[in-house]
């Protein structure tokens, strides 16, 4: 791989990548699957142990691939070829919770976990009413300091092959319905996703609650 050096007002921050960096506060990266991305440093999520079976990339953002699904994608920043897509899972399960052990919240340097996100990794097969979220091991974004990890739950009743397809389309149903014919003032594009736009989950809880 080769180093590039994210240059900002206050230091110099350096990542590894295969693609160049622009001056200022921002990234560019020509992904695999949504071409050219100018991604902002503040949008840079950095999961320090890496997503389960890749350890060695740690900096990612979520892109938006503006398909009206709901779905969106963990893009890795190290290796443009690999992105996961991911979903809220109080989407389809609304009683999800995810409990957090003291390591956990002190790994996620998380001290309110009302400012966090979760997202499940979902595997799209062919057959799409196949797909199936990975409820069992979660990625869990601390908002405010843009650090995330993907925490392997206790509980037993949460299974790596969640299937989600029926649950997902129904809540893709009722928002379709509520909207009715309302355009949106402009076309839907795809484009990385701001993480100070991205709204706390509210399903993290500590184990000593």
């Amino acid at each position: 791989m080769i180093s590039y050096r994210l240059v900002n007002r206050s230091k110099d921050r350096e990542f590894k990548t295969n693609h160049r960096s622009t001056e200022g506060s921002s990234v560019i990266v020509k992904t695999g699957r949504f071409g050219q991305l100018t991604i902002d440093e503040q949008d840079v999520i950095t999961i320090p142990a890496g997503v389960l079976g890749f350890p060695e990339y740690t900096k990612f953002c979520l892109v938006d691939a503006a398909d009206d699904t709901l779905i969106l994608w963990l893009q890795s920043l190290d290796n443009p070829e690999i992105a996961f897509a991911v979903l809220e899972p109080k989407v389809f399960r609304t009683d999800y919770s995810v409990r957090l052990s003291a390591a956990e919240l002190r790994e996620l340097k998380l001290e309110n976990v009302n400012q966090s996100a979760v997202f499940s990794i979902l595997t799209i097969p062919s057959d799409v009413t196949q797909m199936t979220a990975n409820i069992k091991a979660p990625i869990v974004i601390n908002l405010r300091e843009r650090i995330a990890k993907q925490v392997v739950l206790q509980e037993n009743e949460y299974s790596i092959k969640h299937l989600m397809f029926k649950e997902l389309r129904a809540h893709l149903i009722t928002i379709q319905s509520q909207a009715g014919s309302e355009k949106p003032a402009q076309e839907p594009r795809v484009a990385p996703v701001a993480v100070k736009d991205i709204p706390p989950s509210l399903t993290v809880r500590s184990l000593q609650a």
